[in-house]
């Protein structure tokens, strides 16, 4: 097992196929860039050419792909020391902003009883040019269990202790993974809001949540159901369409948006 031993109390996983080197370096100069120093861990197969090269640069622990994107951050997670305080995951194409881990140690600092700091979320397209500004504010938090996920993964921090406490992510979801750990922080604390921008998800062709959008929104649908009392799980059809219908349009619009300034 790979020890990352700096004495960091922030330790970030980065998981990726190694196809993207030159996003996945952008990910990792965003790191390293922080005041705060983080321990980082990359998960991907060992054979992606140029992978062993990228972390021994950035200075990241290197373990094996095991096959899906919850159980690559899971394994990166394994690796965490007592020294670790928070964590968090970044995909090979996300950043973090300047002052990003700054906001969210100290928001942390401040709330002994959060399990996660969050922010806002800029989405980018591939030439790094700004789509969309995700910025729910505290609101995100409460409509979490029912409505939209407006809480960008990216750029979040979580509290190590609560990590260990709910077993980290359920690896029976492919998509909605980081939806399922929030709800499940949630009960245990607060989740509460930077008020800053703390990252950018890049809008690309590939990404996943474009891709296969359609399972992405059911598998949010299953996660909210599950942190649902049994009596409101029966009547969440009620709200589940216009759910469905705002997520649909929040994404057609990002497309849209990304499309106008390809064309340009």
């Amino acid at each position: 097992m790979p020890q990352t031993g700096s004495g960091a109390k922030v330790l970030l996983v980065v998981a990726t196929l190694g196809r993207r080197p030159e996003f996945l370096r952008q990910t990792l100069e965003s790191i390293r860039a922080q005041k705060i120093s983080a321990d980082i861990v990359m998960v991907a197969p060992l054979e992606a050419p140029g992978i062993i090269e990228i972390a021994a640069e950035f200075s990241a622990a290197l373990l094996p792909d095991p096959g899906s994107l919850p159980k690559a951050i899971n394994v990166g997670m394994a690796t965490k020391s007592a020294h670790h305080e928070y964590v968090n995951w970044l995909n090979d194409d996300d950043l973090l902003a300047p002052g990003s881990l700054h906001a969210t140690v100290e928001a942390l600092r401040a709330s002994p009883a959060a399990t996660v700091a969050y922010g806002a979320c800029s989405y980018i397209n591939e030439a790094g040019q700004e789509l969309w500004l995700s910025k729910a504010g505290p609101w995100a938090d409460r409509v979490l269990s029912w409505g939209p996920d407006l809480i960008p993964q990216p750029g979040m921090l979580i509290r190590a202790t609560a990590w260990d406490q709910v077993g980290g992510l359920d690896t029976t979801y492919d998509l909605a993974f980081d939806l399922d750990l929030l709800l499940r922080l949630r009960k245990i604390g607060p989740l509460i809001d930077t008020g800053v921008t703390v990252s950018s998800f890049r809008w690309h062709a590939d990404s996943l949540t474009v891709d296969d959008r359609t399972k992405n929104i059911v598998e949010s649908e299953r996660a909210k159901r599950a942190a649902l009392s049994p009596g409101l799980r029966k009547i969440a059809w009620l709200w589940e369409a216009p759910v469905r219908a705002a997520t649909r349009f929040a994404a057609h619009e990002v497309q849209r948006r990304a499309r106008a300034i390809n064309s340009r």
